[in-house]
């Protein structure tokens, strides 16, 4: 199975290595990631000024540019750049995972997320996508080792069940106080609750202010699975149903 793997926290980051560390047995990698961080950049694509694409090892590519930047230049094309660097003439779909991200990428953060963005974007494209976050609990730093092992259980389930076309999947992953607990696998809906947030004026300027840990949530929702504990799994449409109006 070929797999093009990025994220937005750039090449470098540890939940990018731990991502790669599971696939790499299963499948051919490819890496193609912002050359730096990108988070929060949203579904922002870069079209006046060129891309710098370098790399950092075989198969591993930085590019100066945005999450969905980099599942373009992978993708792009019916995916010429991701079959011709590894050598890939088979009818095997390509898949696009982006993650782990560092952080939750839960209900509306989905717009705002580049992890997600790099998802959608290989989603418009036509290849089926996973986005995959750890969430990070207050004053707590990730085990990516028991990460690893909680996206290993998600991703060999959900990459033998492709997403409905016009959808990606997004996954979060719970934080626990004890790492070594296991964890339900739950399909579940997006949580629409608007960010809580306000702003407070310091030195002349808004500063924005706002607790990711005590959001608001819908029972049953992403939100309260991940924050309950759970691995939340969200099938995500990048267009509205046929049927819509304006």
């Amino acid at each position: 199975m070929p797999l093009v793997l990025s994220n937005d926290d750039g090449v470098s980051a540890d939940g990018l290595a731990t991502l790669h560390r599971v696939l790499e047995t299963r499948a051919d990698c490819l890496i193609v990631a912002p050359a730096g961080p990108q988070s929060g950049v949203g579904h922002a694509v870069t079209t006046r000024e060129p891309l710098r694409l370098e790399a950092h090892g075989p198969r591993r590519f930085g590019l100066a540019g945005t999450p969905a930047d980099c599942a373009r230049v992978a993708l792009g094309r019916g995916g010429a750049f991701a079959r011709e660097t590894l050598g890939h003439e088979g009818d095997d779909p390509f898949w696009l995972v982006a993650g782990i991200n560092h952080g939750a990428n839960l209900g509306m953060d989905i717009y705002i997320s580049g992890t997600a963005a790099a998802a959608r974007e290989a989603t418009i494209l036509g290849f089926p996508a996973i986005a995959i976050s750890q969430y990070v609990g207050k004053h707590r730093a990730p085990d990516w080792s028991a990460t690893a092992e909680r996206a290993q259980q998600v991703l060999e389930l959900l990459l033998d069940r492709p997403p409905r076309p016009g959808h990606f999947w997004n996954v979060n992953l719970p934080h626990p106080a004890d790492e070594g607990t296991a964890h339900e696998l739950v399909f579940c809906a997006l949580d629409p609750s608007p960010h809580a947030f306000q702003y407070e004026t310091r030195d002349g300027a808004l500063h924005w202010v706002s607790d990711f840990h005590d959001r608001p949530r819908v029972a049953g929702h992403d939100i309260d699975v991940c924050m309950g504990g759970s691995v939340s799994i969200t099938e995500i449409p990048v267009q509205p149903p046929h049927d819509a109006t304006a």
